[in-house]
């Protein structure tokens, strides 16, 4: 998985969290549309949870490449 992660540099994963991760930007990002319905209990339809997933994943990959930064050894 680590070999995996940084294989994916910083620009592009910044560059797809910040376009499809936020995508579309207006009225809100959809992901923060999402993100309300799922703490106030009214994410139930199957094509919310998909895009809820969706556009989480790029702010997934960019985590992720934080925490393998953050824990990577300093050899």
């Amino acid at each position: 998985m680590r070999d995996a992660l940084k294989h994916i540099s910083w620009p592009i994963a910044l560059l797809l969290a910040l376009t499809l991760g936020l995508a579309p930007f207006f009225p809100e990002p959809h992901i923060w549309e999402k993100l309300k319905l799922l703490f106030a209990g009214e994410l139930s339809a199957p094509i919310d949870i998909l895009d809820l997933v969706m556009h989480g994943a790029p702010w997934l990959l960019v985590g992720a490449k934080l925490a393998e930064y953050v824990s990577r050894p300093t050899n």
